[in-house]
């Protein structure tokens, strides 16, 4: 592996920035889970059959 100079950075990987960032996984935490939750009460609405 090769010695980097003292001044050279890696640009820092998307994922390693996700996982640091603890309020941008709160908000993840928290907008995935009642996003699936809405789309599975429209999926359940929907096959609520019609009243004759």
């Amino acid at each position: 592996m090769a010695e980097q100079a003292p001044g050279a950075e890696e640009p820092v990987p998307m994922m390693q920035q996700l996982l640091d960032s603890p309020f941008l996984l709160l908000l993840i935490g928290v907008a995935l889970p009642t996003v699936l939750y809405i789309i599975w009460g429209v999926m359940e609405v929907v096959a609520i059959p019609v009243a004759q």
